[in-house]
């Protein structure tokens, strides 16, 4: 366990819009940051980030939380693992107690996995290096036929991996990697023949696979075979850890640069982003021979919304991965098409290039999708009037995936031009086909009024509003939601009550926690429990009246609690009157005086769910034939009095409703 005082220091030193820019292009909106949320698919952003209170919160799917907390629901990891990516980034060291046996236990095999996978890929790359087969082979391979220089194949962790079989598999069972690892990141199988483990990737070079934080999630081998009969590639198989269609190869070293030249470059295989790279064009990413897919998309959406796809001179599939284009167009993004010459290839181009040359390239010979898919399509077409209309048909599938309606109008008349046809007719078949793609006219239309209508009903059901009154049927949840909500955002606040002809200061978390205490109540939801022993324990200290700061939640060791108090600090529930009402004379009610009519009753009627809690579990007790007829009178006993200040609690909360 990493010890509080260390919490903090990674806190201290963790500047949330940095830590979030290494995995989202932010921009900056007045004091905030805004971006498309990398937690559901949007197109308009709503997913913001403060710098000043130090979280983030998405107004579109409601998460939210701190730097570490982000880093945690992006890669998947618990909250201690988190920590530790954001403290070796500010050089913070950490040191951790001794685990215990069930701190062991509670190591998941996703992170003996990734453990197993950085181990396997530093024995390729020193093996590669340091052993007789791995120069003569591989490193050859490398640095003759691709010309790859000794800082690239370090930078990418290239490797080898012996032709003997099974020595990599020796070797990490000697280290103390366990067999059930090795099978499950497919980096052994096991043979049929003698049931003996055989290393995957035998007699191959290396391409590690890195995830976006920089963690390998998996292994591309070449082999160097020019046996027909061998497969060129083998790749890993999808693991706990690895989903081939969730991952882009090289974006882990592309990032920075999409973001600072706003546009990505995308090619086909590992070495064609090798070699860009080493020509000093590192905005490029791969898919890694396998089709792109929307999760590789919406991955690369979040550095930026410009895709530059990259084509080799003499590839036959061209027209084939047209698809992919239609599917970046229905993702938002802005899709430009590169041809190269018909002798080159991006590995070999970006090697008889510099990185100058290669972006002026780029940009003498980029089309738009639509004057490229033109030309390409209309070649084949000639003049034949049916092969004509199919490719206007073609042409107007892939306008039909663009959401932007202006971006729309715009090719569509780009389109009429081109082909010679009707812009009313194009338009008419674009309204067409949305329709269809959308699921058939009327009947999507009244099925998504009805989700709507659904979902409105669904937030109305669980919003906690302070400026209307609560229900008596609210759930005790919603109830401890509600007076929390009341600590974090007022609780330092008073408001006045009349007693006895004088008035009378009440402080709103005085007054929560005394009703609580006189019943000895303590919150059933964990993460509302916490939030209110987190105050108590700052409220005790600073004192009655002073704001206990948000950093105290919004940074607590728990990530629970950190993404319920950004969830409620970040709801926006204050109540604007009309102007209108002003200049009529209009008595519109203050904060304050909303607090001092919702705080008492959301606590009494808090006190009342917890009351009808208890009289009802007593009750199940009188029913039950084992219990003893010294428990019985005593339940009596305690229902009378229970009954008593229900009964007290009613008329207190019809006063207040009055």
């Amino acid at each position: 366990m990493i010890d509080r005082a260390t919490v903090d220091r990674i806190y201290a030193a963790a500047d949330i819009v940095e830590v979030i820019s290494d995995y989202v292009t932010l921009k900056r909106k007045g004091v905030n940051y805004q971006a498309c949320c990398p937690f559901h698919n949007e197109k308009t952003p709503s997913f913001v980030v403060s710098p000043s209170k130090g979280v983030y919160k998405c107004f579109g799917c409601g998460k939210g939380g701190n730097a570490v907390t982000f880093v945690m629901e992006q890669e998947n990891i618990s909250y201690p693992e988190a920590l530790k990516i954001v403290a070796k980034r500010y050089g913070i060291e950490v040191e951790e107690r001794v685990q215990t046996e069930e701190d062991v236990r509670r190591n998941n095999d996703r992170e003996s996995m990734f453990a197993l996978n950085g181990w396997v890929s530093e024995y390729f790359a020193k093996y590669l290096i340091n052993s007789q087969e791995g120069r003569s082979v591989g490193f050859s391979y490398f640095a003759q036929k691709r010309g790859f220089s000794e800082a690239t194949i370090k930078k990418f962790g290239l490797g080898f991996c012996s032709a003997e079989g099974d020595a990599m598999t020796t070797a990490a069972l000697s280290a103390g990697y366990k067999e059930e690892f090795l099978l499950s990141t497919g980096l052994s199988f096991r043979r049929e023949s003698d049931s003996r483990l055989r290393d995957r990737f035998r007699d191959r070079v290396i391409f590690p696979v890195h995830n976006i934080s920089g963690r390998v999630v998996a292994f591309g081998g070449r082999t160097l075979r020019t046996d027909k009969s061998v497969a060129k590639y083998q790749n890993s198989p999808e693991s706990e850890i690895y989903s081939k269609k969730r991952e882009l190869y090289g974006l882990y070293f592309a990032k920075k640069a999409i973001q600072q030249h706003d546009y990505a470059i995308m090619v086909e295989g590992y070495t064609d982003v090798i070699s860009m790279h080493q020509a000093g064009v590192e905005n490029v990413v791969a898919s890694s021979g396998t089709s792109l897919t929307t999760e590789q998309i919406q991955l690369l959406h979040r550095f930026t919304r410009n895709i530059t796809v990259i084509y080799d001179g003499d590839s036959a599939g061209i027209k084939a991965s047209l698809r992919g284009i239609d599917m970046i167009l229905k993702e938002g993004m802005n899709v430009r098409v590169v041809l190269l010459p018909a002798e080159h290839d991006p590995d070999s181009f970006a090697r008889a290039h510099t990185a100058e040359q290669v972006r002026e390239y780029i940009q003498e010979h980029e089309e738009d999708f639509l004057t490229f898919k033109a030309k390409l399509m209309l070649s084949e077409a000639g003049r034949d009037p049916i092969k004509r209309s199919e490719v206007v048909t073609d042409m107007v599938q892939s306008i039909v995936q663009i959401p932007d309606s202006i971006q729309r109008s715009v090719f569509i008349k780009e389109c009429a031009r081109i082909m010679n046809v009707d812009e009313n007719v194009l338009i008419a078949e674009v309204a067409r086909k949305r329709v269809q793609q959308a699921g058939g006219g009327r009947e999507a239309a009244e099925f998504m009024r009805r989700q709507q209508m659904q979902q409105q009903e669904e937030a109305k059901a669980v919003e906690v509003d302070i400026t209307k009154p609560t229900e008596a049927g609210s759930s005790v949840d919603a109830l401890e939601y509600e007076l929390v909500k009341y600590l974090l955002k007022s609780g330092h606040k008073c408001y006045e009550i009349l007693e006895a002809r004088n008035v009378v200061q009440i402080n709103i978390a005085d007054e929560i926690f005394q009703n609580l205490d006189a019943d000895n109540i303590t919150f059933t939801n964990p993460v509302y429990q916490s939030i209110l022993s987190t105050y108590r324990e700052q409220w005790l200290q600073l004192g009655v009246g002073v704001k206990v700061p948000e950093q105290y939640f919004v940074n607590h060791i728990d990530p629970e609690v950190c993404n319920m108090a950004v969830d409620i600090l970040t709801s926006d529930d204050n109540y604007v009157p009309s102007e209108l009402w002003r200049r009529k004379d209009v008595h519109v009610e203050s904060e304050i005086e909303i607090l001092s009519i919702g705080v008492p009753k959301a606590i009494m009627l808090y006190r009342s769910k917890v009351v009808e809690r208890m009289i009802k579990v007593l009750l199940q007790r009188l029913d039950d034939e084992s219990t003893s007829e010294e428990e019985y009178d005593e339940c009596v006993r305690q229902l009378t009095k229970l009954n008593n200040v229900k009964t007290a609690i009613s008329r207190e909360s019809q006063r207040l409703i009055l």
